[in-house]
């Protein structure tokens, strides 16, 4: 079968792997539609386990069926997750499931970006989703992104009273801020240095969207009748923007960090502030079964759309070009057709 295999993000070749076998409770899954992820371009993290197979935001078809799988059969509609909490380990009884071991090691095989994938039975069991008729394959390699904007939200405790800045309004901001829109928040707020990503945050409902280079703190406070933001969402992973965010939230208002920083980038923070005004910082890795099953419903209800994100659709010999499209800021998503 032939496969997208990375060695950079300006150096993705077409070439052939054997197509995998399966074993007990394990899935052959043909790709149809396969999304290129903010973290599959991070090129930092990526390049020192080159050369791979990267993809993990994936819907397909059932194409096989091993020994002793039930709930699925061949020609299932079907999204399928990469990495999957045990349930039943200190951190998933506690709540963290993506801080599980299990988690952090499960995968399928080779990766998204090509034409099928072996889902080990710890991913069928736990990170199979039917996909229903109303959402396409292409919409449903979102399941995955959305379902970390979910459980980050929740983990953030975003409320309809709140007014909600958004830092950074690339794929992941996006998604914040038509997930806070559906929620009913009061404010939403978008920042971006690209005036096209500036232009896509306000078609996504945005009810402010400023430059990322302005005083955002100012004018923040004055869209938001002289308070700062009750919850501010960093999706930008450099470090003006960690900065603007320190400053930009209100009293007992609390900071999500959903982007990293660089290993060994260290951001100064302002103890003294932070606990004068009550404020909280939290983080959010990942999504878990119940994560992606709500942000399945939200796109089988419509409450989130997500079509009018997608900017590239290329067949697997263009893998590569959407690399170099995605890395280069001149797209949104770009879903991957290793059948086309």
């Amino acid at each position: 079968m032939k496969v997208a295999m990375y060695y950079s993000n300006h150096d993705v070749r077409l070439e052939e792997m054997p197509k995998p076998g399966i074993g007990k409770g394990e899935i052959l899954l043909k790709v149809i539609s396969s999304g290129i992820c903010g973290s599959d371009i991070m090129e930092w993290y990526r390049i020192k386990k080159a050369p791979l197979v990267l993809g993990h935001e994936v819907a397909g078809e059932v194409a096989e069926i091993g020994d002793g799988v039930s709930g699925f059969k061949k020609g299932d509609r079907v999204v399928v997750t990469h990495h999957v909490p045990c349930g039943e380990c200190h951190y998933c009884r506690d709540g963290n499931e993506t801080m599980c071991e299990t988690l952090r090691t499960t995968k399928f095989y080779p990766g998204g970006f090509a034409e099928y994938i072996r889902v080990p039975a710890v991913n069928v069991q736990k990170g199979t989703l039917h996909l229903p008729d109303n959402v396409s394959y292409d919409e449903g390699t979102f399941v995955e992104p959305l379902g970390c904007v979910v459980r980050s939200h929740r983990k953030a405790d975003i409320r309809k009273n709140h007014t909600v800045l958004v830092l950074g309004s690339g794929l992941s901001g996006l998604l914040h801020i038509k997930l806070a829109k559906a929620a009913g928040c009061a404010r939403v707020i978008a920042t971006d240095v690209s005036e096209s990503r500036r232009q896509a945050a306000e078609k996504a409902g945005a009810d402010l969207v400023l430059d990322a280079a302005d005083d955002v703190p100012a004018k923040v406070k004055e869209f938001n009748s002289g308070r700062l933001a009750d919850r501010v969402i960093v999706c930008a992973g450099v470090m003006p923007a960690f900065r603007q965010a320190l400053d930009s939230v209100d009293r007992g208002g609390r900071l999500l960090f959903f982007a990293p920083l660089r290993p060994g980038e260290e951001l100064p923070v302002p103890v003294e502030h932070i606990w004068k005004n009550g404020i909280s910082i939290v983080t959010s890795y990942a999504a878990a079964k119940d994560d992606l099953e709500e942000a399945l419903m939200l796109l089988s209800s419509g409450s989130v759309t997500v079509s009018d994100m997608i900017t590239h659709r290329l067949p697997l010999k263009k893998a590569g070009e959407g690399f170099r499209l995605f890395a280069d800021g001149k797209s949104l998503k770009v879903i991957i057709k290793p059948h086309q």
